[in-house]
């Protein structure tokens, strides 16, 4: 399949092109309603389905409008990549599920209503390599399982990139605050927490006073261990 490229995004789909460049929005700007887990959105733009670093997680997914964004958080993300691409050189990095384009339930998150909220996923390694042998299995991947180290559970040489996840989170909130915004909340699997603070860019994280979540329903804190959920806010 071959591929084209428009206003710096990849599209090896001639379907997911059609799509993004019916969808991708005004040029107003978005208007968040209400809380992430009881509001609405208008002028919502369309994250694109991949660009130099990045991809999103499912053409599903993305072509049942699940992929929709406060135009100033879209911003925050897309420059982050453009920004953390130099350090970690020929890293690549995976977005999964954020709100439908005119917000409301987005099945079955409790959250995600009204644009700014994104799921993450996981950065992972395998003997100290970028590791993306598990990034191309969509929703399914939500259902993959980690133990409270990180670590696949089906091959314990596989783990979560921890000090990746924390400079990430970093430089969103940079982003975001250029925007007018700031990353509000950080949901992870609680037994994640302290190999993240442990890294480099985790005793960062921390300094920074970043909120990452306290407490979690099992279920809940279960189902993070594959990604992180961020929700922003207006700063």
């Amino acid at each position: 399949m071959s591929s084209s490229t428009k206003g710096g995004y990849l599209f090896g789909d001639k379907t997911i092109e059609k799509y993004y460049l019916k969808n991708k929005g005004n040029e107003l700007a978005s208007v968040s309603v209400g809380t992430v887990s009881n509001g609405s959105i208008k002028n919502a733009k369309l994250l694109p389905f991949s660009g130099g670093n990045f991809k999103y997680f499912d053409r599903w997914s993305y072509l049942q409008g699940r992929a929709f964004l406060n135009g100033s958080v879209l911003k925050a993300v897309l420059n982050t990549y453009r920004q953390i691409n130099t350090p970690t050189q020929g890293r690549k990095f995976t977005v999964m599920e954020c709100s439908h384009q005119e917000g409301g339930k987005l099945w079955p998150h409790r959250t995600h209503q009204n644009g700014l909220s994104v799921d993450f996923m996981m950065p992972l390694k395998k003997n100290n390599n970028p590791y993306y042998g598990l990034d191309s299995k969509g929703l399914k991947h939500y259902l993959l399982e980690f133990d409270n180290a990180g670590k696949y559970k089906k091959d314990k040489s596989i783990s979560v990139d921890f000090n990746l996840v924390a400079r990430h989170i970093l430089t969103l909130d940079a982003n975001a605050r250029k925007q007018g915004y700031k990353v509000n909340k950080v949901i992870i699997k609680i037994e994640f927490k302290d190999d993240l603070y442990a890294t480099k860019y985790g005793k960062k994280l921390k300094a920074k006073g970043i909120y990452v979540v306290m407490g979690l329903t099992p279920k809940i804190n279960a189902l993070h261990d594959d990604h992180y959920h961020i929700d922003f806010k207006k700063v």
